[in-house]
C-alpha cells in the first residue's frame, strides 16, 4: 500500500513542478500550510517509525564537535528539538516553508532547553543565509519533481555546508540513490556514510556527505572522488 501511495505522491509533485519554480513554491507553501491546519499531521513527534529513523540518523554521524546545525524541512521541529537535546552546546536552526508549522515549532515547551531558532525558507528558491557544520535534509527532495529543480535545491543545500562540514540526506530506499546522484556530481563532495534500513516497513537510507575542506592559500583544491560520479543524469 505504501508503494502505491508513494508512486501517486511522486507523480503528483512531478506534475506540479512543470509550472515553474515560483509557481511550485506557492503551491508547496499552500500545501504544507494546509496540512498543518492541525498539529503534527504526520505524527513526526510520536510515530515509532519516525523515532526509529531519528535514532538511526543520529547514530550514523561521525563523532566530532558540531557548532552550527541546520535542519532543512523541519516541519514542527520534532527532529530539530531532538538535535538540540543531543547537541546542547551547538547553535541549532530549523527552516521550513510552512509558517503554520514554524509557529508550532517555536511554541515553548516546559523543560525543553535549549530552544532552537526557526525561520521560513523555501530551499528551492533560496539558499540558507549562513553556513553550517552539519546540515540535515530528510524526506524533502521527492517534493521537487523535475531534475532542474533538484539540481537547484542541491546547489542551495551544498552552499549551506561549511568547508569540511557534513550534509545528511534521509530518504526512502532505493529512491534515495537518485537524489544522492545530484550531490555526488558536486566537485569535492564525497560520501562518508551510507546506511540502509531495508526491513523497516518503509525502507530508508541515511547518506552522509562531507564538503571539501577550505584550501590553504596557494594550495590547489582537491576535487575529491565524487567529482566524476553521478554525471549520467
Amino acid at each position: 500500500m505504501h508503494r502505491v501511495l508513494d508512486r501517486a505522491h511522486r507523480f503528483l509533485f512531478a506534475s506540479l513542478s512543470l509550472i515553474g519554480i515560483r509557481g511550485q513554491g506557492r503551491v508547496l507553501h499552500w500545501y504544507f500550510d494546509w496540512w498543518h491546519r492541525r498539529p503534527d499531521p504526520w505524527g513526526l513527534a510520536v510515530d515509532d517509525y519516525e523515532q526509529f529513523k531519528y535514532e538511526t540518523t543520529l547514530g550514523q554521524l561521525p563523532r566530532r564537535p558540531y557548532r552550527r546545525i541546520l535542519d532543512v524541512g523541519c516541519s514542527e521541529g520534532a527532529f530539530t528539538h531532538r538535535l538540540a537535546a543531543a547537541y546542547p552546546d551547538a547553535e541549532i536552526t530549523g527552516v521550513d516553508i510552512s509558517e503554520r508549522a514554524l509557529a508550532r515549532a517555536r511554541t515553548p515547551v516546559p523543560g525543553r532547553t535549549p530552544a532552537p531558532r526557526f525561520a521560513r525558507l523555501n530551499i528551492l528558491t533560496a539558499p540558507p543565509a549562513d553556513r553550517f557544520d552539519l546540515v540535515f535534509c530528510a524526506e524533502l527532495l521527492y517534493y521537487l519533481g523535475r531534475p532542474q529543480h533538484l539540481r537547484r535545491a542541491c546547489a542551495h543545500l551544498t552552499q549551506a555546508v561549511a568547508p569540511g562540514g557534513l550534509l545528511v540526506l534521509v530518504h526512502p530506499w532505493p529512491e534515495s540513490r537518485r537524489f544522492c546522484a545530484y550531490f555526488e556530481a558536486v566537485a569535492g563532495f564525497h560520501r562518508v556514510v551510507e546506511h540502509v534500513e531495508p526491513d523497516s516497513g518503509r525502507p530508508f537510507a541515511v547518506s552522509v556527505y562531507e564538503s571539501p575542506a577550505a584550501a590553504r592559500p596557494g594550495e590547489p583544491r582537491n576535487p575529491g572522488p565524487a567529482a566524476d560520479q553521478g554525471r549520467g543524469e
